[in-house]
């Protein structure tokens, strides 16, 4: 099942704009068995410090912390002759400025809205191959203020769309990639975080992910991964004026989960380890348990 981490966009609205990538997590690509319900909670801790522009390092003091808790709603079920899942899902949390940052306001409250719906036009449980296709829609339900730079909200629309497949490598061994590429509406009031006194309009180019990597499978109960991602794109203009700041990030996720009797516990840490613009993220920390009832 395509149980993709749409993460709190907590970083919004600094220039330039910080995004994040919808993740995957271990055998995420999995076509689901129909009829289920689930519910996710997730705890996320990030860092942000040195201020990249342009592949140069234009600021090495500022801190940019978030927390945020994250609840899901998930159903799955047969749409035709396809395995099909919907979820809803609601963050809330917070983002703090910290460092040369520090005199920046802060922001906590509840996050933008994501609705979401995968269907698999292929699935073979007995060879364990699977192409899964997921559509999301983001809506700006999250806490914003157009005087502040940092916000929990983007106050705007985003929609998404992924193509993910997984198939074995070896008997304990499989290897996934997807690919996703992330729509943006404007903001039409983008004050502080646009540099400006009044009132603006904030655009920004679609922003594509990669990820890939390996899933092994140590037993029936524990599963680790590791994922490569590469993130391009999603270059910002206000008021019509481009600000030359395309997105050419790389990081890792590292993943470990386990199947108990209270559910699927699952741990991931990554970090960027190269990028082109913003604010480069130095940890991320996601604890998660997804109930079945």
């Amino acid at each position: 099942m395509i149980y993709i981490r749409t993460a709190l966009v907590l970083l919004a609205l600094t220039k330039p704009l910080l995004t994040w990538a919808i993740d995957l997590q271990p055998n995420d690509i999995v076509a689901p068995l129909p009829n289920k319900n689930y519910v996710t909670v997730s705890y996320l801790n990030t860092e942000n410090n040195t201020f990249y522009r342009n592949g140069s390092a234009a600021s090495s003091s500022p801190i940019i912390d978030t927390q945020s808790a994250i609840f899901r709603g998930t159903r799955t079920y047969d749409l035709g002759s396809l395995p099909a899942v919907s979820f809803i899902q609601l963050p809330y949390g917070s983002i703090q400025p910290g460092g040369s940052l520090v005199s920046q306001a802060g922001d906590t409250g509840i996050g933008d809205l994501t609705i979401a719906t995968a269907i698999w036009p292929y699935h073979n449980r007995v060879t364990r191959t699977y192409l899964g296709l997921a559509g999301y829609l983001i809506s700006p339900t999250g806490s914003y203020s157009s005087q502040r730079a940092f916000n929990v909200g983007e106050n705007r629309f985003r929609t998404d769309l992924q193509v993910g497949f997984q198939t074995p490598i070896t008997s304990n061994v499989d290897g996934m990639i997807a690919v996703d590429t992330m729509w943006f509406g404007s903001n039409s009031q983008c004050a502080t975080a646009c540099n400006l006194t009044t009132n603006g309009s904030l655009t920004q180019k679609p922003l594509t992910t990669t990820q890939l990597g390996p899933i092994y499978r140590i037993n029936q109960t524990f599963t680790v991964a590791a994922s490569y991602f590469y993130v391009a794109g999603g270059a910002t203009s206000i008021n019509n004026n481009y600000q030359n700041n395309v997105t050419n990030t790389q990081r890792f996720l590292l993943s470990g989960q386990a199947h108990t009797s209270i559910g699927r516990i699952s741990l991931q840490y990554g970090r960027d380890t190269e990028i082109k613009n913003g604010y480069v993220q130095t940890r991320l920390l996601a604890v998660r348990l997804m109930k079945e009832f």
